[in-house]
């Protein structure tokens, strides 16, 4: 448990997760279990929980049942925006991914915020064993999109927003064929050479191989602002 850890000492674990991440996971075993399917694992919580973290979200302060998923199940951001129902002491809640914890090297391990803890077990306890799962997230609305900032036609990411499925795969079209967009450890999928001018046609695969596919506006270096998309995944 981390309680009362300096934000500096929190930073700076947040800072060598690239290099870590540049090493992969050093047991197969920590890939995560299809959706549904149990794990052993351990919780424990951190104070600065807000909603942010390296998955690049917004603080969510009406909404912190959140956790930061230990190094090996990152898998460099492919676990952000996924939800994971964890069963505890006091019963079971329904958490969202939006932080790696570099400093948990424990298969399984989560770190939560205080009070999404307090719902699983008591804070005194600090580090408890738990089992969790993978679920679909409840979610309102289509898929949403965002830019990050300084996005334009030489250089364009892409964050993928509000998914009821973890998201597997972000591709826009381009010369009449569909073309791959690498996720960054910080969860966009970032085209260094640029998606051109004009409007954007994406497609967003789930962890299901669900695709939906969508028309984003040009890129624009000033326009950060979230846009909605056409649907949303099927829970299945």
């Amino acid at each position: 448990m981390r309680l009362n850890k300096p934000a500096s000492a929190r930073w700076f674990a947040a800072a060598l997760l690239p290099l870590l991440a540049a090493c992969g996971p050093t047991d197969p075993g920590e890939a995560l279990r299809a959706l549904g399917e149990y794990q052993d694992g351990l919780i424990t919580f951190y104070n600065e929980a807000d909603g942010t973290g390296n998955c690049s979200f917004m603080a969510s302060p009406q909404d912190l049942d959140v956790a930061a998923m230990n190094i090996g199940q990152y898998q460099d951001s492919a676990v952000c925006g996924a939800c994971v129902q964890i069963d505890g002491p006091k019963g079971s809640l329904r958490v969202r991914i939006v932080d790696s914890c570099p400093d948990c090297s424990t298969k399984g391990h989560l770190d939560l915020s205080p009070s999404a803890f307090a719902k699983l077990a008591e804070p005194i306890q600090g580090r408890v064993n738990v089992k969790w799962r993978m679920v679909t997230c409840d979610v309102q609305g289509p898929i949403r999109y965002r830019f990050k900032d300084g996005s334009s036609q030489w250089w364009t990411g892409i964050q993928v927003l509000n998914h009821r499925l973890p998201v597997t795969k972000l591709e826009y079209w381009k010369n009449n064929a569909w073309v791959a967009v690498k996720r960054e450890s910080y969860n966009y999928f970032v085209d260094p050479n640029g998606m051109g001018a004009g409007a954007i046609k994406v497609r967003v695969t789930a962890s299901d191989g669900q695709t939906l596919e969508d028309t984003l506006p040009a890129a624009d270096p000033n326009n950060t602002s979230v846009i909605d998309g056409a649907a949303q995944f099927k829970a299945g």
